[in-house]
């Protein structure tokens, strides 16, 4: 199928983006990457009147390390950007190796970080990450520039704490502490495939004891949303994630996900399937601190 007509517009501030957004004569829809937008418009599940191309906005484009030692990703940095910066792959190894899971080169090539989180399939790779690295959101429209944490950011399926007349101009993510090993698994059928199911693991070792001092895991595929279940993080925080230890946060994660069952999978096999990755992702992270 084709799109439907619509007008094309490629601003070069902020501001001029957000009063087209906030325009409520004319449904806008921001591009950059056009990963999902693009195939929606073609099959008509999206059908704005105009189309606001944010790629030349210069400060939109730019990826780097602030004072505070924070990663600050623009909304126009391609995910390829991303995964290859060296910056990214020293401090945030998690979030590289996140992107390397989305689809294929030619996807992650024109696909954005912001545009992946944006959009936020709660099966989607970087949603999962930016909850397990305690991203902030940098959310700008007609009433100012707001923050918002990542608990806060997702929604539901397809909707995030961006307004029709916002614009996601800028993901954060704070610099991990010292000690600390990160992993991400998923399940898929095929390399490239959207996940059945997925797991981020953060922890963070006090080196005085050798014990988990800290844990942040976040399952994709579980739910409408990312989803983070302390009572999982719990088993593992004081512990020396051993064998009992990640067996009893595999079992937490058994008897507290609600995933759905769906063409691609049932509720048991996410859930088994959940529990099995975990246990694998708990122990590579507890190696890498």
């Amino acid at each position: 199928m084709k799109p439907i007509p619509f007008d094309y517009t490629a601003p070069s501030t902020v501001g001029e983006a957000v009063a087209l957004l906030a325009d409520e004569e004319r449904e806008a829809k921001v591009v950059a990457g056009g990963q999902s937008l693009i195939p929606m418009l073609n099959m008509r599940l999206a059908r704005p009147e105009v189309l606001v191309d944010i790629t030349r906005i210069p400060e939109l484009g730019r990826l780097h390390v602030d004072g505070s030692g924070d990663l600050r990703i623009g909304a126009a940095v391609r995910q390829a950007h991303a995964a290859a910066d060296n910056a990214v792959r020293d401090g945030w190894p998690l979030l590289a190796a996140a992107i390397g899971h989305i689809g294929h080169p030619q996807i992650r090539n024109r696909g954005t970080v912001c545009g992946s989180l944006a959009h936020h399939d709660p099966a989607a790779e970087l949603p999962t990450a930016a909850l397990a690295l305690d991203a902030r959101f940098v959310i700008t429209g007609p009433r100012g520039t707001r923050t918002v944490i990542a608990e806060d950011f997702f929604v539901a399926t397809f909707s995030t704490a961006v307004e029709a007349d916002e614009l996601l101009t800028e993901v954060v993510f704070p610099l991990p502490p010292a000690h600390h090993g990160w992993a991400f698994e998923e399940l898929t059928r095929r390399h490239g495939d959207f996940a059945t199911v997925g797991v981020a693991a953060v922890l963070e070792r006090d080196t005085a004891t050798n014990t988990c001092r800290a844990a942040r895991v976040v399952f994709c595929g579980a739910g409408p949303v990312p989803v983070r279940l302390p009572a999982v993080e719990d088993a593992l925080v004081g512990s020396d994630i051993g064998e009992q230890a990640v067996a009893a946060a595999a079992n937490a994660a058994l008897s507290r996900l609600t995933p759905s069952d769906d063409v691609h999978a049932t509720a048991e096999y996410r859930r088994e399937g959940a529990a099995h990755l975990l246990v694998r992702a708990c122990t590579t992270a507890w190696e890498r601190c």
